[in-house]
């Protein structure tokens, strides 16, 4: 805080308003104690006993055939379990859970193709047009691997892909399949 003072300069005698600080006692600053830096072993320190408890004894897992038949001989419960997948470097999509109902099925599951008829008459109006199979590829914004697979029978048939190349060729191609 300042006090406003008028004084006259000695330079040029005109007075002017200066401001000089206030001369208050300030108080002599409270010292807060210090928090301690460290952890404090008086309040804070929780004595109560604790107790760990271990489950008992488990039943060692046997690694190799003779470990599983010296138990056996001495009459020990022995449970055989083989591990899922275990001890292999493989996918986690590679094994199949259930091998023995896959196995016991006698279903050929496979994905239906083109038909014959479907990929000649395919063949046929394209050349018919004139076109490659690029360039029919390109009309219905289709990559030119869709085509091929298309007129080698190996494609599945997808409708939406069908009534374009029937929009594009202008004829109306056979069922697919």
């Amino acid at each position: 805080m300042a006090q406003a003072i008028l004084a006259q300069t000695p330079q040029d005698g005109k007075v002017r308003r200066a401001f000089a600080p206030l001369s208050i006692p300030l108080e002599p600053r409270r010292h807060l104690p210090k928090m301690p830096s460290g952890p404090s072993l008086q309040g804070a320190q929780d004595w109560a006993p604790v107790v760990w408890q271990k489950s008992g004894p488990k039943g060692k897992a046997a690694k190799s055939s003779q470990e599983v038949n010296a138990a056996r001989r001495s009459g020990a419960d022995v449970e055989t379990s083989k591990k899922f997948g275990g001890g292999g470097n493989q996918s986690a999509h590679s094994v199949v859970p259930n091998a023995k109902k896959l196995d016991e099925n006698t279903e050929t599951f496979r994905h239906d193709t083109v038909s014959h008829d479907f990929k000649l008459s395919l063949m046929q109006a394209r050349t018919a047009k004139k076109m490659s199979q690029a360039a029919l590829a390109q009309a219905i914004n289709e990559k030119g691997t869709v085509i091929n697979e298309y007129e080698s029978g190996k494609a599945i048939p997808n409708g939406a892909i069908i009534n374009k190349l029937n929009r594009a060729l202008g004829v109306r191609l056979p069922k697919a399949k």
